[in-house]
């Protein structure tokens, strides 16, 4: 079997990236209908799906393009957590029945990336080669 570690920091990269954009998206509908109508329809303006949607974007960004990338995805992960426990957890113990299983992911792939860092692809890592 050939040594697949020394692919780790771009698989990361890669992985931080997706997961950055695809949080992305839920901020996205919520806010402009895109890519699919936000099922619960216009958001009041400061409730916390509102916040929240505002956060998934921003967050969302900044891990996909690994600027700030630590203290962003200990935020995503943190908001995950709350999303987890406050929407579904209630449901049900078990994920799988209370549908929180793509929340509870999403905390604990942001919560990796708290600690691995952001890869070999990010600015953060431009950055770091600069100063």
């Amino acid at each position: 079997m050939p040594d697949l570690s020394k692919h780790a920091p771009l698989v990361l990269s890669l992985l931080r990236i997706i997961a950055g954009l695809m949080l992305m998206q839920h901020g996205l509908q919520k806010h402009f209908d895109f890519p699919a109508p936000f099922p619960m329809g216009d958001l009041p303006a400061w409730s916390q799906l509102w916040i929240g949607g505002w956060l998934e974007i921003i967050l969302g960004a900044l891990v996909a393009l690994g600027l700030f990338t630590r203290i962003a995805a200990f935020l995503a992960a943190g908001m995950m957590a709350v999303a987890y426990f406050q929407f579904h957890a209630a449901s049900g113990f078990w994920p799988i029945v209370n549908q929180g299983e793509l929340a509870a992911l999403y905390c604990w792939v942001f919560f990796y990336v708290v600690f691995s860092g952001p890869g070999s692809l990010s600015l953060d890592a431009v950055l770091r080669k600069r100063g």
